[in-house]
């Protein structure tokens, strides 16, 4: 099994074309986190835009095309993740909001407001 870091760096870095050697990683190839990692820097966002538009195409010739277009260079960031908000999920708790309500209220709580919840939601013991 072919790791996302191998995709990666036979894109970016070494232009390895690992399908052209093994007909039966083509079905392995993970063409939206290719597109997701892709679109981290700016000399490639549009490149990833474009087979974002194409997302129907054949998973080689979607490797074959960020084989070919991507310019070698040494790419890499950590992978974005969302935060995570101790004071959201109090809200959530509190109100019995699901997330998108709970951010809007997060929005127009003061902090006295908020305060006073997390006061009410301590349930006490270890953390």
């Amino acid at each position: 099994m072919t790791e996302l870091k191998e995709w990666l760096n036979s894109i970016n870095q070494n232009k390895t074309n690992l399908i052209d050697n093994d007909q039966d990683l083509e079905k392995e190839y993970p063409p939206f986190i290719i597109n997701k990692c892709m679109s981290g820097f700016i000399d490639t966002v549009l490149i990833a835009n474009e087979m974002n538009i194409h997302p129907d195409l054949p998973k080689k010739m979607q490797y074959d095309f960020f084989i070919n277009i991507v310019r070698p260079r040494k790419r890499f960031s950590p992978w974005m993740r969302k935060e995570k908000h101790d004071t959201l999920d109090l809200i959530k708790k509190y109100y019995q909001y699901n997330d998108e309500k709970a951010r809007s209220a997060l929005k127009i709580l003061t902090k006295d407001q908020i305060d006073f919840i997390k006061q009410k939601m301590n349930t006490g013991g270890k953390k």
